[in-house]
């Protein structure tokens, strides 16, 4: 290659890589439009829903002002704003599968991030490849989705369930290796049989002499728990594991906490974080925590999370808990999945040594990717998000992958505070490509490489 011919290639792309960062909004014929599912309503609302809907509701106005960190400094997407389109996620599967045909046929979103619950993240997906819609989940927690299916339209910028109870296991046992019983109080739906499917599973490998006393599966959003309180003193084990979330978790604290469940047995919470400053004097000093992921507390130090925090506080006055965050990795993924597909397009329209290519280029960076070419890339994408960094591994680089962080409760000047964090990089707690969760842990938890 002739010096002379690659310098022109780089200033070409260089010119036209500029442009398209630059792009002014007019540029595009409409906003981009992208469908928010996220429960406003009902028990799951206060704690999850209402927290993620206020995340994205700020972090869209900051990237329209285009006054996010770097690398999410252009306005919008690539230049083109952002309209958001806010449903209800309340009222069951069947009912999400009809709003999303709404938001793609009626509504005419260009994209859609959501769902909070398991079930609705299972009943999503083929509903979106039928209809050729590029949807992010953005929290839910069961692995089945891509370990059950694989799916063209869908991603998942948070890590699967596996990761929490895996990381909430090694954690237990490094506080109390002398645990010989633990108990369960999960939903009685894909959320809660996976965690606690993946919770004993894990135990069997990495503590098999423990005893499981009892197991609770009420159904989701029973509101009342006296019999599996009950159960759970009479079994009397030395820790209850528990991904109880939302007002499902807050109504079994409340009616368990007088009761003195907690004075013989200890606590671990695989999804406690949203709930922790609504439930100060019902979460007992020692209680295991996790935010699934390195989220809130748990997020490092970083201009991303600074931001996050600052935008989140200014319409709270509260510091973002993890849906918060969930919601914060779903929209910087799509934007920078977008803005590497619109990148792409300049380059690829740029020809070597070819002056004309830049204008070619410039002409190129105003014409809005293809789905196509977003989910190309997306597939595979690493990015920076308020908790660090994300790898799109699994899935065939569809699903996400964090590591996490659990740490213990201690109530001080009427707050719950975090404290003995440790920290679970993500070839610990996560399967490699190609392995479900299940059978990775009943093959000894062996260390992917990422």
């Amino acid at each position: 290659m002739k010096i002379s011919n690659l310098v022109c290639r780089l200033l070409a792309t260089s010119v036209a890589t500029a442009a398209l960062f630059a792009a002014p909004a007019a540029a595009a014929d409409k906003p981009i439009r992208i469908g928010l599912v996220s429960f406003l309503s009902g028990p799951a609302a206060g704690p999850f829903g209402v927290p993620a809907r206020i995340a994205a509701e700020a972090i869209v106005e900051s990237l329209n002002a285009g006054t996010a960190p770097a690398p999410y400094n252009a306005i919008g997407f690539s230049g083109v704003p952002i309209e958001l389109v806010i449903i209800d996620e309340a009222g069951g599967a069947t009912k999400q599968v009809a709003e999303f045909r709404n938001l793609v046929e009626r509504q005419q979103v260009d994209f859609v991030i959501g769902y909070i619950s398991s079930g609705d993240c299972l009943a999503i997906p083929p509903v979106a490849e039928e209809l050729k819609k590029l949807t992010v989940l953005f929290d839910c927690g069961t692995p089945r989705v891509f370990e059950e299916g694989t799916y063209k339209y869908v991603f998942r910028t948070r890590p699967h369930a596996t990761m929490d109870a895996v990381a909430g296991a090694r954690y237990l046992l490094d506080t109390r290796p002398d645990l010989a019983s633990y108990a369960g109080i999960n939903q009685n739906y894909a959320w809660g049989q996976d965690s606690w499917n993946d919770w004993t599973a894990v135990m069997s490998v990495l503590r098999p002499k423990a005893e499981i006393v009892t197991s609770q599966m009420p159904k989701f959003g029973a509101g009342q728990y006296g019999a599996e309180i009950s159960a759970l003193m009479q079994s009397r084990p030395d820790v209850i594991h528990s991904s109880l979330w939302g007002g499902d978790l807050e109504a079994f604290m409340l009616q368990s906490t007088p009761r003195g469940l907690f004075r013989r047995s200890g606590l671990l919470l695989i999804a406690g974080e949203p709930n922790l400053h609504r439930l100060v004097g019902n979460i007992p000093d020692g209680t295991i925590v996790g935010a699934r992921g390195p989220h809130g507390v748990f997020a490092p130090k970083s201009a991303l999370n600074d931001w996050l925090r600052s935008i989140y506080r200014a319409r709270t006055g509260l510091d973002p808990n993890y849906p918060a965050y969930s919601a914060a990795q779903a929209f910087l993924g799509l934007k920078a999945a977008y803005e590497k597909a619109r990148l792409d397009k300049v380059r690829n329209a740029t020809p070597m040594g070819a002056a004309e290519g830049v204008k070619e280029g410039m002409e190129e960076a105003y014409k809005m990717p293809s789905t196509d070419e977003v989910i190309a890339a997306f597939e595979y994408l690493t990015f920076d998000g308020p908790s660090g960094k994300v790898m799109m591994k699994l899935g065939k680089g569809h699903q996400a992958v964090q590591g996490t962080a659990y740490g213990t409760t201690r109530t001080v000047g009427g707050q719950i505070k975090i404290e003995n964090i440790k920290y679970y990089p993500v070839e610990q707690v996560q399967p490699p490509e190609g392995m479900s969760s299940i059978d990775w842990i009943k093959g000894g938890l062996k260390p992917g490489k990422w």
